[in-house]
């Protein structure tokens, strides 16, 4: 793969300095973890979401154990806002690009990933994701394409570039399932044609018993943390990739929580913090396993934030967790589950989020149900549905006094969390092309 002449310079000088001081000279395992859209606030939004009331000191997470330092998450240009394609690609090969980019620099030439410079070396590979495994994020790490927006073109890749006559990446836990079978081209017939033993849904994952591997759990992302079992389901995929991985050889693994930007984008308070308790499970499986091995190192960044997300809103100097805690499912959800109410939606909406509403608020709400219950034309349906999701949504962070700003991206630094050898090479503020730059000086050669 071509690399831009400065990213291949700040390289070879950041090897050369860490090979000066390297403490370890035996090929390291690398697991990389992406929060998308984990932006600081949610780590705090998260401390007290899961604080325990009872006491009066703040409960340490684990994010808290593990964090180390900051990120700066800006791409190529003045854009200032990154998005997930060139966060990932910063992030995945160690230059800055545009928005849209996967895998590509500015002038949409390929740019060698960590996951292939690690796969060059003799690693074995791994990208676990609750995304479809062909989104932005994962894509940037084992694709090279123009646009973010091409998945048939990104998912034909994952199967078509080769290594020794072998896909780049052993085992793809995630979503996606669409992508990979298609009119035009079944690409899992593909993949198991090569030796990969394939799974389409949870209740199958335990029957993969060896790497390479294929799993593609739902037809695009996996449901929401908060509105389908496992509410682990990262945890759970991340710790069925280190069991598949062998044993006798280092490996990457990209691991990424995908789905706290999609709750971030939704302004949804409750289905982030949802999607932020997979990420914190995930990270007890990572540091376990990083504590029972000692050549491993493990480093948890997030690509930008999303939403605005802020803890205190309309004037209010509070923020009510409890009232976040209390609601049982994504807005999505609740606009169904108060569509099927109909008339006794009232009943089903204390069910599931324990939220008084005012007289005012009740009967906006009672309108909203009933034009989504009496809506005919798709066109209709689809707009009676996003007034009650937008209603719902004004409900809660009414509620909690949580606070957005908007609908996409921010511009603001992100944090850093490592364990296992050396973590304190991430410490500090930096650049996130610097992590994948220290990531590539941990690769070594497999003997």
């Amino acid at each position: 793969m071509k690399q831009t002449l400065a990213a291949t310079a700040l390289l070879f000088i950041t090897q050369v300095a860490s090979a000066a001081t390297a403490q370890q000279v035996a090929p390291q395992s690398i697991i990389y973890v992406i929060g998308d859209g984990m932006g600081m606030e949610y780590i705090t939004a998260y401390r007290h979401f899961v604080d325990d009331p009872a006491t009066e000191e703040i409960e340490e997470t684990l994010f808290d154990r593990y964090f180390v330092g900051t990120s700066a998450t800006h791409p190529h240009g003045h854009e200032l806002v990154t998005d997930s394609a060139a966060g990932a690609t910063a992030l995945s090969a160690a230059i800055k690009t545009y928005n849209g980019a996967i895998g590509v620099d500015i002038d949409k030439q390929p740019v060698e990933t960590l996951l292939e410079r690690a796969k060059t070396l003799g690693y074995s590979t791994a990208m676990v994701t609750t995304s479809q495994i062909n989104h932005a994020t994962p894509a940037s790490f084992a694709a090279h394409i123009d646009s973010r927006q091409k998945y048939d073109e990104i998912a034909d890749q994952y199967l078509d570039n080769r290594i020794a006559g072998k896909p780049w990446v052993d085992v793809l836990i995630g979503g996606g399932e669409k992508y990979f079978k298609r009119e035009d081209r079944d690409l899992v017939a593909g993949f198991t044609a090569l030796g990969y033993q394939y799974a389409d849904s949870f209740a199958l994952l335990d029957r993969i018993e060896a790497a390479p591997a294929l799993a593609l759990l739902a037809d695009k992302g996996l449901p929401f943390a908060i509105d389908a079992p496992p509410a682990n389901r990262l945890a759970v995929m991340t710790s069925k990739a280190l069991a598949l991985l062998p044993k006798n050889k280092p490996f990457f693994l990209l691991v990424e929580a995908s789905e706290i930007d999609w709750c971030g984008h939704a302004n949804d308070i409750a289905c982030a913090m949802g999607e932020m308790h997979d990420a914190e499970q995930t990270l007890g499986v990572v540091s376990r396993y990083v504590s029972e091995h000692n050549n491993t190192v493990m480093v948890m960044t997030a690509d930008h934030s999303t939403g605005g997300l802020s803890m205190g809103a309309n004037g209010e100097y509070e923020w009510r967790a409890s009232v976040v805690r209390g609601v049982k499912a994504s807005a999505g959800e609740l606009a169904r589950e108060l569509k099927e109410a109909g008339n006794t939606w009232p009943v089903k909406w204390q069910e599931l989020t324990g939220i008084t509403l005012s007289a005012e608020q009740q009967d906006t709400m009672a309108k909203q149900v009933k034009a989504s219950v009496i809506a005919n034309t798709e066109a209709e349906k689809n707009s009676a549905k996003t007034t009650l999701r937008s209603g719902i949504l004004a409900a809660i962070n009414t509620a909690s006094a949580t606070g957005w700003t908007t609908g996409g991206h921010t511009g603001g630094d992100v944090g850093v969390f490592a364990a296992g050898v050396n973590p304190e090479q991430f410490a500090g503020h930096q650049d996130n092309t610097a992590i994948a730059l220290k990531l590539f000086t941990r690769l070594r050669p497999v003997q």
